[in-house]
């Protein structure tokens, strides 16, 4: 008899890899649209394990020319509104004006949405990457139309940050404020002499404290407070006014300035910081918050770091409760403790790859405590996580194993070798299998799912990727659903999946539904 390994009947079926991942391993390359898709929301235009940023930067430009540009509007309203992106719906957005499509002012209004966006979205359009260097006159109008409609606090956060300031941008744009105050206030931003009884109350108050005139802190954001020496009962006043993000990030700033030693600041603190209407409105990653509780310092009160872990609960309130026998796998492999946004001189996240991969694992498990979790590397790695343990808590027992190769069918050949019951396995990983590498036919994650299937049927499998790159090691099809991302929007692509809400391409249909006022060309 023939080599049955070589001659079946279900090896037959699987479908031949066609490319090569970063590892040079054999994969299964994305379509075009998937490909954005993914770009979309994990490329952060830094140098990451397998791309680099001109890399990323290069591909997105190239899509763009090659698809429609409503499906690129579509894909840039995901990313920052699903997939709370900054700098790639920029992008998008300044690909789409050098295109000269229809369809960029309804853009402009869903993915402009604060000061730090449009100089983000003024830097990009004019450094000429996109093919064009200047702002041209619809630009120039949608830049002009907000900063005429901002509010005086949304100008105050827009004038925090440079190349370009937001002087820069008013200087280039030169909008004509219909409100006095607005006038004084671009006046003033631009250094040029002005009555300061014309200018609006909060710069009137910065300007006063700045000056002396009054010991009162200005709820203005903290950026613009410069050097200036704050008493702990200011330091505690501020924790009042600043934004939940600039909260969240200034913990340990506010413990060094004693703000926590003021009665009640503490306790105010940390309602703010777990009131859930506040954690929803910032579009805060699971993972940021995973990394100010891990960054807390030991003068940060107790009661406030029990507020980042409750923040990160209701941060997670989209993972769904998914029917059936549930198996999540996170890769803990070497290239996965690189930064999740990649590595860029001074601007490197402390938060790794496999950070983010525990947390989804350890999610799950919270939600679904019979759920199983088969981290793997070169082969599965034992762990015991107690799922009654708070998702900080097993994230960080997970995110501390790990460190050898990829293979991303260690976890697929166990549960076939145990016949075990599957009814929804969720790989977590950068794709980038290589120890199990084949030269010819299907990948060995395709191999061993087959021999899942065989025993469940009704099987599901869901690819996360948190890295941007083009393949994967189980292509697109009724029961296969590859997405990515580091925000909580992939539980939502995860359940409608799971629910056969979707047929092929589960998470490009999901996009192609997401904005809102975007017309066809």
């Amino acid at each position: 008899m023939a080599n049955f390994k070589l001659f079946n009947r279900q090896a037959a079926t699987l479908p031949v890899t066609d490319t090569f991942n970063a590892s040079q391993a054999p994969a299964y390359a994305y379509n075009a649209r998937h490909k954005l898709a993914q770009l979309a929301v994990t490329g952060c235009l830094n140098q990451t394990f397998h791309a680099s940023a001109q890399a990323q930067l290069d591909s997105v430009l190239q899509l763009v020319a090659e698809l429609d540009s409503r499906y690129v509007a579509k894909a840039a309203v995901y990313a920052r509104q699903r997939g709370h992106m900054k700098d790639m719906p920029a992008l998008l957005l300044a690909a789409l004006v050098a295109q000269r499509s229809a369809l960029v002012p309804e853009l402009f209004a869903q993915v402009v949405d604060s000061g730090k966006m449009l100089r983000t979205f003024v830097q990009i359009l004019r450094s000429g990457v996109t093919g064009r260097r200047s702002l041209g006159s619809q630009p120039k109008r949608l830049v002009q139309d907000w900063l005429n409609n901002a509010s005086e606090y949304q100008l105050l956060q827009a004038s925090v940050g440079t190349q370009p300031s937001l002087a820069d941008v008013v200087k280039m744009v030169h909008p004509k404020p219909a409100e006095a105050w607005r006038a004084a206030f671009f006046a003033w931003l631009l250094g040029k002499p002005v009555d300061v009884q014309a200018l609006p109350e909060l710069t009137r108050d910065l300007l006063a404290f700045r000056s002396g005139a009054t010991t009162e802190v200005p709820a203005v954001p903290l950026q613009l407070l410069g050097n200036e020496t704050l008493s702990a009962e200011q330091w505690a006043e501020q924790a009042r006014y600043m934004g939940w993000q600039a909260l969240r990030m200034n913990l340990n700033t506010l413990a060094r300035h004693a703000a926590f030693q003021v009665p009640g600041c503490a306790e105010q603190v940390a309602a703010r910081l777990a009131d859930a209407a506040q954690v929803a409105k910032a579009r805060v990653y699971p993972y940021q918050l995973l990394a100010a509780y891990r960054m807390a310092g030991d003068e940060v009160p107790q009661v406030v770091r029990e507020a980042l872990q409750e923040a990160l609960e209701l941060s997670l309130a989209n993972v769904p409760t998914l029917p059936g026998a549930v198996v999540v796998c996170p890769d803990v492999s070497g290239s996965m403790h690189s930064p999740v946004t990649g590595y860029r001189q001074g601007a490197t996240t402390a938060v790794r790859c496999i950070d983010v991969a525990a947390l989804v694992a350890a999610a799950v498990l919270r939600k679904q405590p019979k759920a199983r979790v088969l981290p793997f590397e070169f082969e599965v790695v034992k762990v015991r996580l107690n799922p009654r343990d708070s998702v900080m808590s097993n994230a960080q027992k997970l995110a501390s194993i790990g460190g050898g190769g990829t293979n991303c069918s260690a976890p697929l050949a166990r549960l076939a070798d145990e016949k075990a019951r599957v009814d929804t396995l969720i790989l977590v990983s950068d794709n980038e299998s290589w120890i199990d590498a084949r030269r010819h036919g299907a990948t060995e994650t395709m191999r061993q799912w087959e021999r899942i299937k065989r025993i469940n049927p009704q099987a599901r499998l869901v690819c996360i990727d948190m890295q941007p790159g083009a393949t994967t090691q189980a292509p697109e099809r009724e029961d296969i659903l590859n997405v990515g991302g580091f925000s909580d929007a992939v539980f939502d692509v995860i359940e409608q999946f799971a629910l056969g809400q979707y047929a092929a391409r589960h998470w490009v249909r999901a996009i192609e539904t997401c904005g809102t006022g975007l017309g066809r060309k």
